[in-house]
C-alpha cells in the first residue's frame, strides 16, 4: 500500500474513531501534498509525498519548540500528539549511536578536521540520512565531533 493510500485510509479510520490528533495531522499532510501537486502541476511520486511528510514533521518540531518557550501546555500536548502521528509514517529513525557512526564515517570520507568543514560533511551525510534522521540533530553531532577532533589535534 502506498503512503498516499495509507494516509487516506487512516484519515477515514481516524474520522470514524473521532481521533482528533490523528485526523488533524493527516489532514495537514494531505493539504500540503495537494498544494505541492498544484505547484508542480502533476501528481506526486512516493518519494515526493515522503518529502512533504518530512517537511510537516520539521514544521511541527519547530512549532513545538516555540510553544515550549511560551509555556503553552495545551498547544504542546496537541503538537506532540500530531507529531507522533506523523512520525509513524516516516521510515524507522536512526538511533543516536547509529547517527554518530554515520557522522564519523562521513567525516572520515571528507577528511574533515575542523568545525569550519561542517558543510562539506553534511553534503555527504544528509543524502544517506534522508527520512531517517533529523538534519538539525545530525548537524549538532557533526559539529561536536569536529570540535572534539579539532581540540585533540592541537
Amino acid at each position: 500500500m502506498s503512503l498516499r493510500e495509507r494516509l487516506n485510509q487512516d484519515l477515514h479510520l481516524a474520522m470514524k474513531a473521532h481521533d482528533e490528533a490523528k485526523k488533524t495531522a493527516i489532514r495537514l499532510v494531505l493539504a500540503a501534498r495537494g498544494y505541492e501537486e498544484i505547484a508542480r502541476q502533476r501528481s506526486l511520486e512516493e518519494a515526493d509525498v515522503l518529502q512533504v511528510l518530512e517537511r510537516e514533521v520539521k514544521q511541527h518540531r519547530e512549532s513545538l519548540a516555540e510553544y515550549e518557550k511560551a509555556g503553552r501546555a495545551k498547544l504542546i500536548a496537541e503538537e506532540q500528539a500530531q507529531l507522533a502521528v506523523l512520525l509513524s509514517y516516516l521510515p524507522q529513525q536512526l538511533s543516536h549511536e547509529e547517527l554518530v557512526a554515520a557522522a564519523k564515517q562521513a567525516i572520515a570520507e571528507v577528511g574533515a578536521e575542523s568545525p569550519s568543514q561542517t558543510g562539506q560533511v553534511m553534503r555527504v551525510l544528509m543524502p544517506r540520512l534522508k527520512g531517517k534522521a533529523d538534519g538539525r540533530e545530525a548537524n549538532l553531532i557533526v559539529q561536536g565531533l569536529l570540535a572534539a577532533s579539532g581540540q585533540s589535534g592541537n
